[in-house]
């Protein structure tokens, strides 16, 4: 049987500000990326956010962003290797405390916002952040788009990489992602769980302009925020299983 991984951003919302719709998101994912205070998040949330993820045997990875809470982590900023180096074991490091108190462990790592998408694509931010993450536990499995500078230096440090795609999102020919569409808004949930199945199952994307890209596909992402986000990752889930393809943590796909 096919797998892939589900795994939705969560635990984004700080003080009195919600963000997402994480309990209903839990009921359908595999992996949750549990932000860590920096960009969304604090104690409270990621206590709470670890127990959902617990009582929906769904695993967990640190999302860790930008020192940004103003701009959501989303700002471009320009940080030394050191300094990311900090940030990604001071955050790794907040959420695995509630992690070790509910008596789990972490399972993955994915950089958020602008963090993610700067290191795709620049080869020493790549590095500074895998470098992070490795001296904080040296098999961690990171996500990583395919055909990036994380992806290709991770592999090269010898670390576990789940390989990316969106489900609310559009790809380029070589599987990265473009933030504003450029193509035409699907307003269908029906057509982007059709889109998701095939591209699990085929391993293509398809971009706006209609050129197809060849990827590997261990883990989907569905933003929790995303308009409608728990009526899409439910249509998802259940066009996986009518195509014979099982959703499961990106850990046992990888067999980690």
């Amino acid at each position: 049987m096919m797998k892939v991984d589900l795994n939705c951003d969560m635990g984004e919302s700080f003080g009195l500000y919600q963000m997402g719709n994480d309990e209903e998101m839990m009921k359908y994912i595999s992996s949750a990326n549990i932000a860590c205070g920096f960009h969304g998040g604090d104690p409270h949330v990621m206590r709470q956010t670890v127990r959902l993820a617990k009582e929906y045997d769904v695993a967990i990875g640190a999302h860790p962003g930008f020192p940004d809470l103003v701009g959501f982590g989303r700002r471009y900023l320009t940080c030394t290797a050191e300094e990311v180096k900090d940030y990604i074991v001071y955050q790794m490091g907040a959420l695995n405390g509630f992690v070790q108190n509910a008596g789990l462990d972490l399972q993955h790592c994915k950089p958020h916002g602008a963090l993610y998408m700067m290191a795709m694509s620049d080869e020493k931010l790549a590095r500074a952040i895998l470098e992070g993450i490795a001296s904080f536990q040296d098999q961690l499995i990171v996500f990583a788009l395919n055909n990036s500078a994380v992806a290709y230096e991770g592999e090269k440090m010898g670390l576990p990489i789940a390989k990316e795609v969106y489900a609310d999102r559009e790809h380029t020919k070589d599987g990265s992602i473009i933030l504003t569409r450029t193509g035409p808004t699907i307003h269908s949930y029906e057509e982007m769980a059709e889109r998701v199945v095939k591209i699990v199952s085929e391993k293509k994307v398809v971009t706006p302009d209609g050129e197809t890209g060849d990827v590997e596909v261990h883990t989907v992402c569905i933003h929790g925020d995303t308009k409608g986000a728990p009526e899409l990752i439910k249509l998802i889930s259940q066009r996986l299983a009518d195509s014979n393809i099982k959703v499961e943590q990106v850990k046992r796909i990888l067999s980690l």
